[in-house]
């Protein structure tokens, strides 16, 4: 049987958006296959339909959906979700993130109170706010992560606040407005240790990102701190301790440990799956560092359990006497 022949491009279609523009013309990466550790609830309960129902119905965007998280089906289900601020569109190329890069557009002045409305639609007792970078802004977004934990304040006063920021990067102020604004838990990823920032978050810096976490600390010592790292990239294990250690030393009280997985071909490889066990040993490692909570698995994320992660940082805060 012969071949269709090609058919002509409609002309007034629109043109298909890359997703990731800075890496189409690389080599696709090689993809490994998952081990059976790595195992997942997939979405589509009711309880997940009556969530991303909420979250379309104010025209939020999710970090859930945009870093197409692997526990977007759990999470979902429980009615938790990690709104992502300032729009869906990222003025970095990390290596391993999904998020949309380019140029984004104006800042949505009504997005505060509709991400206040959707927190309070769900019945959110802690919420979990990030965003995308947004380095063509002269605060970095700082004003508007302000605006955001205000609004959902004044919404629902008994709504504790999680705040997932980007480095802020040569915006001198931005992270004092931030912690001005009093949310409860401060955090910032590393992502990954030093030797390999210039593979995997080239648009960062690694000493400028621990400076953060310990300028929130001393803006506010009430405040929490809290960072993460994906393991998998090239690391060694030494790194890893070294990294745990800066941490200490910068006063953050909560680690994130979790397996990288790679969401493209054309993003960066997955060089080693870590197993569950070793994921344990590095929690206990951690713990006997200092920090008050350490969340280390294949699938932990920085937003996963979020909520109840906080009520144990409180709890730990209590039993440990610090102030």
């Amino acid at each position: 049987m012969a071949a269709e022949p090609d058919l002509p491009a409609n002309p007034e279609a629109p043109p298909r958006q890359v997703r990731h523009p800075e890496k189409a013309h690389r080599p696709d990466q090689p993809g490994a296959r998952k081990p059976d550790w790595i195992r997942v609830k997939a979405p589509g309960s009711p309880r997940w339909a009556a969530t991303r129902a909420i979250v379309k119905e104010h025209g939020l965007v999710t970090v859930c959906e945009e870093a197409a998280c692997p526990n977007i089906g759990e999470c979902w289900e429980k009615r938790h979700a990690t709104f992502m601020i300032m729009g869906d569109t990222c003025t970095r190329a990390c290596a391993f993130c999904n998020v949309k890069t380019g140029l984004p557009g104006k800042l949505d002045e009504a997005e505060p109170a509709h991400v206040a409305d959707a927190a309070a639609k769900l019945g959110l007792a802690h919420v979990v706010v990030t965003s995308v970078d947004r380095d063509d802004l002269a605060d970095g977004g700082a004003e508007h992560f302000a605006c955001v934990i205000a609004a959902i304040r004044a919404a629902s006063p008994r709504t504790t606040i999680e705040v997932l920021t980007p480095d802020f990067f040569r915006k001198d102020g931005a992270l004092e407005k931030v912690v001005a604004a009093k949310p409860d838990v401060f955090n910032h990823n590393l992502e990954t240790v030093p030797s390999r920032y210039l593979n995997v978050r080239p648009g960062a810096r690694y000493f400028h990102s621990l400076r953060l976490l310990q300028k929130a600390k001393e803006l506010d010592p009430s405040l929490f701190t809290k960072s993460g790292m994906m393991l998998g990239l090239g690391e060694a294990r030494d790194e890893v301790l070294q990294v745990m250690d800066d941490l200490r030393c910068a006063g953050v009280d909560f680690l994130t440990l979790g397996q990288y997985l790679q969401p493209t071909r054309k993003h960066h490889a997955v060089m080693r799956f870590i197993p569950p066990d070793e994921f344990k040993s590095l929690e206990d490692l951690a713990l006997a560092k200092g920090f008050l909570l350490v969340s280390a698995s294949p699938m932990t994320r920085s937003s996963h359990h979020a909520g109840e992660d906080f009520a144990k940082l409180k709890a730990q805060r209590r039993m440990s006497k610090i102030p």
